[in-house]
């Protein structure tokens, strides 16, 4: 389950600012979240402008374990998915996560829905991150869960047979992810379901695009505040409905590295496909660089970043788009004064903790940097020659290429972790060079 790591690769600083129009691939969010929706679904959708690389490939073959039938074109980028109207058929399965968080806690609920027992597994960085509240979840649900590890961890047996849903409580500061995980299978519920999420939610626009998404394939879902000014959403039992052209449009965290190139070198880069319509809320980090001092044109159906020559230290509350944090990181060390980034904590228990890894890899480029109990502080220099490690992160990996842009003797360790995301990253990152 582990990935084989790769040869280091050293960045070559660009001699001259870009200037490109590019189409990234699609949003991982958005093709993991359409995908549990037609494999729910009654009748056969059609996805496209889907993303493949390994955590769409994890979720594929984690509804194929399922018994969901999947027919991936990946020249075309698309996916026919039949569905299995709530039900999944599969018994004795073994669903194996690798490393995708998206996968290993949407599919939880939907092996819960089937019949038979299902033991969801991953490999070691992903049985290290936290699934306790979920679990709880789908206890309360009506489902039997089993740990075989750690408790709170993968990997886990469960006893399916279908969920009765009704109300459950999920904290809102831990992942969003776990409360996308129960709604995304709630139309499958016996009684749908209602989550009353207790305290703040962490990355409110994840949250979003699952109700869009899901609304998108049929699904009525409410949503208002109950005692205590909480939040509750609910979710009505029914069949999702087939989409029999679903359009998936690229991936806005991707599109981050790509939107700060130009931020930093001073050149243009124009994204196709992402415009002022997007449905992802990490669209805002152009927003960010805008207050850095970069130019931001937008339009229906691009965004375009043009830098300035002149970048300034901000403090900015990135709860809501925290995918983004590592890039911002990057940025702000060819800014004038500090970058404070707050409100992303929760980042600790992300692939890594993305907060230690890049204060750490900062420090190991020669550039001060400071952990803060809730984010962390980035002081502007200019990069030493360094070997920077990446820890099976893919952000670590992209993130920190961007310094090797302007300076020389940057080296990425292990560069093809970036194929959970973005298997093409590298090829895309040099068709910027002028």
């Amino acid at each position: 389950m582990t990935r084989p790591t790769s040869d280091p690769v050293a960045i070559q600083p660009f001699t001259a600012p870009p200037d490109a129009a590019v189409r990234l691939p699609g949003s991982k969010s958005l093709t993991n979240r359409a995908l549990v929706c037609a494999a729910l679904a009654r009748g056969e959708s059609r996805l496209r402008g889907a993303l493949f690389a390994d955590d769409t490939e994890a979720m594929l073959d984690g509804l194929a374990a399922l018994g969901v039938h999947c027919v991936a074109d990946r020249e075309a980028a698309t996916v026919s998915v039949v569905g299995c109207r709530g039900r999944p058929p599969a018994q004795g399965a073994l669903v194996d996560a690798r490393l995708s968080g998206t996968t290993s806690r949407f599919l939880l609920p939907v092996a819960a829905l089937a019949n038979g027992t299902v033991v969801v597994d991953g490999a070691p960085p992903l049985r290290a991150r936290p699934m306790a509240d979920l679990l709880a979840a789908l206890v309360a649900l009506g489902a039997q869960v089993e740990p075989l590890g750690e408790a709170g961890h993968l990997p886990v047996r469960i006893e399916a047979s279908g969920l009765a849903g009704g109300r459950v409580t999920l904290r809102g500061d831990v992942s969003s992810q776990f409360l996308s995980a129960v709604l995304l299978s709630g139309p499958a519920m016996d009684r749908g379901i209602e989550v009353v999420v207790d305290g703040p939610l962490v990355s409110v626009p994840y949250v979003d695009m699952t109700v869009e998404v899901m609304r998108a394939f049929g699904a009525v879902i409410d949503r208002d505040e109950v005692a205590g000014g909480r939040t509750a959403l609910r979710v009505a039992a029914s069949d999702y409905r087939a989409d029999e052209d679903h359009h998936i449009e690229p991936d806005a965290s991707a599109a981050s590295y790509f939107f700060a190139a130009a931020a930093i070198l001073g050149g243009r880069v124009r994204v196709e496909g992402l415009g002022t319509g997007s449905r992802q809320g990490d669209m805002a980090f152009v927003d960010v660089l805008e207050r850095m001092g970069a130019e931001v044109l937008r339009d229906a159906d691009a965004t375009e970043v043009r830098g300035t020559g002149r970048l300034e230290g901000v403090t900015v509350d990135l709860g809501d788009l925290s995918d983004t944090a590592q890039t911002l990181a990057a940025v702000a060390v060819f800014a004038r004064g500090p970058t404070t980034i707050d409100g992303i904590g929760f980042i600790r228990a992300k692939e890594t903790d993305r907060i230690g890894a890049v204060v750490t890899e900062l420090r190991r480029c020669g550039i001060a940097a400071e952990e803060l109990p809730d984010g962390m502080r980035i002081h502007p220099g200019t990069p030493a020659p360094a070997s920077v490690r990446t820890y099976d992160d893919h952000r670590m990996a992209m993130s920190f290429a961007l310094l090797g842009l302007r300076s020389p003797g940057i080296v990425i360790e292990d560069p093809g972790c970036v194929a959970k995301t973005f298997p093409g990253f590298w090829r895309a990152l040099e068709a910027l060079r002028p």
